[in-house]
């Protein structure tokens, strides 16, 4: 089985809510949500939740986005963002064996935007377990 991250951006006061629909509307591998906090802005969280990879994905919440990670430096990453980190530490040229130390992104989300690479530090807020959430949130 192929699996997908899957990332949302959710607001610290609508979480219960959002991570309600991502139960509802996603088979969550693994059984696990796990949510972060952005350090830069107390009031976003991200939750990032597997799901089987689906060709035909359509996405089906909100401000949800498809994401990559390194496991040993705990690193989530887009694909766009991954290429500019590359670019940004090789001249300006993209090279894709070009090598990462991943350590100096511990604990970050790597994201792109209008101003290029935007380095999110992360720390871990909750790991919602899909199985028991309807008795956790009361």
């Amino acid at each position: 089985m192929r699996t997908q991250l899957l990332c949302t951006f959710v607001k610290r006061n609508r979480f219960k809510e959002i991570i309600g629909i991502i139960i509802a509307c996603n088979e969550i591998v693994f059984d696990k949500i796990y949510v972060f906090q952005n350090e830069n802005d107390y009031h976003q969280l991200i939750c990032t939740y597997n799901v089987e990879y689906d060709e035909d994905f359509m996405q089906g919440i909100p401000d949800t986005i498809s994401l990559h990670r390194k496991k040993n430096s705990n690193t989530l990453y887009t694909i766009n963002a991954l290429n500019d980190l590359i670019r940004e530490l090789n001249g300006g040229k993209l090279d894709k064996t070009f090598p990462i130390e991943w350590e100096n992104y511990k604990n970050s989300l790597l994201l792109t935007g209008e101003e290029g690479l935007n380095k999110i530090p992360t720390r871990i807020y909750t790991i919602v377990n899909v199985n028991t959430w309807e008795n956790e949130k009361k």
